[in-house]
C-alpha cells in the first residue's frame, strides 16, 4: 500500500505537494469514489486511481549508466542554460535523475533513473557503494602524501574516510601525477578537496566505475540501460529484492541524508 499523493507523484502526474492539492479539490478518484482527504491509501497493482477522469499509473523504471562529457552540468534543468545530462539520456516517458553528481569540469559514469528506490539508495552513504576515479594532480605525490590521502583528511573540518588510494605515474615532463581512487563516501568535491589539502591541486577527474559498473565500451557522451542480471545484483547491494518494486526487509535511508553531493 502507498499514500495516495505519493503513488500520483510517481506516476509523474504532479509533485507531492501539487498532488496533495489535486486531492483536496476533488480531482482525484480512487475506484470511482471522489477522494478529497489526505492519507488515504491505494495499492497501485489493484486500485484504479483517476485524475479528471483520465486514469494514471506508474511508468515502467529505467535505470541507465551515462559516460558524462566534460562541460555538461549533472541537472535535467539549468537555469544558466549550460549543457545537461539531458541531452545525452532517452526519452523513457518519465525524467531518469540523475544519482549523485560529476561538477561540470569532470567526466565519467553517472547512474541516472526513475526508480525511486534505486535513487534514494544508490545515492545514500550508507550502503558504501564504490566509486572509482582516474585522477590527475600537479606535481610528484610522495608516499607520505598517498598515506595521507588513504587514511583519510581534513577537509571542510571533518576526516574523510579510508580510501584505496594508488600511485600509478609521474610525468616529468608535465609534472603531474596519475592516481586511482576508490571511495565509498560522497561529500561535495571531495576528491578535489583531498587533493588540493595535501599539496596537490586535480588537473583532470574521470569517473571510471560504480560498484561493479564500469566504463569499458561505453564511449564519451554514450548510455546503456542496465541489464537485468546488471539491476537485480545492484538491487541486491543496496538492501532491495530483485524483483522490481519490492522491498527488501531493511531499514529505510534517513530522510534528512538521502541526497548525496558526489565526491568529484
Amino acid at each position: 500500500m502507498e499514500r495516495l499523493h505519493k503513488y500520483m507523484a510517481s506516476c509523474g502526474v504532479a509533485s507531492r505537494r501539487a498532488a496533495e492539492q489535486l486531492i483536496l479539490e476533488g480531482r482525484v478518484t480512487v475506484n470511482g469514489e471522489v477522494i478529497t482527504v489526505l492519507g488515504v491509501k491505494v495499492n497501485p497493482e489493484q486500485d484504479r486511481v483517476e485524475v479528471d477522469g483520465i486514469a494514471i499509473k506508474e511508468p515502467q523504471r529505467f535505470t541507465v549508466l551515462l559516460n558524462k562529457p566534460k562541460g555538461v552540468v549533472t541537472t535535467l534543468n539549468d537555469p544558466q542554460r549550460r549543457p545537461t545530462v539531458r541531452r545525452y539520456l532517452p526519452d523513457v516517458g518519465s525524467p531518469l535523475k540523475p544519482i549523485g553528481r560529476l561538477d561540470m569540469d569532470s567526466e565519467g559514469l553517472i547512474l541516472c533513473t526513475n526508480d525511486g528506490e534505486i535513487h534514494a539508495r544508490v545515492g545514500h552513504p550508507r550502503y558504501g557503494i564504490e566509486k572509482e576515479y582516474r585522477v590527475v594532480v600537479k606535481g610528484d605525490v610522495s608516499d607520505k602524501a598517498v598515506e595521507r590521502l588513504r587514511h583519510g583528511v581534513s577537509i571542510e573540518g571533518k576526516k574523510t574516510a579510508e580510501a584505496h588510494v594508488i600511485k600509478e605515474s609521474y610525468e616529468q615532463r608535465r609534472d603531474t601525477t596519475l592516481m586511482t581512487m576508490v571511495l565509498h563516501e560522497g561529500r561535495n568535491r571531495q576528491i578535489r578537496l583531498m587533493c588540493a589539502s595535501v599539496g596537490h591541486p586535480v588537473n583532470s577527474l574521470k569517473r571510471t566505475r560504480i560498484a561493479f559498473l564500469t566504463d569499458r565500451g561505453l564511449a564519451v557522451g554514450q548510455c546503456r540501460a542496465l541489464s537485468k542480471a546488471e539491476l537485480d545484483r545492484l538491487r541486491s547491494m543496496v538492501g532491495l529484492d530483485a524483483a522490481i518494486g519490492k522491498r527488501a526487509k531493511s531499514r529505510k535511508p534517513d530522510p534528512e541524508h538521502s541526497e548525496l553531493e558526489d565526491v568529484e
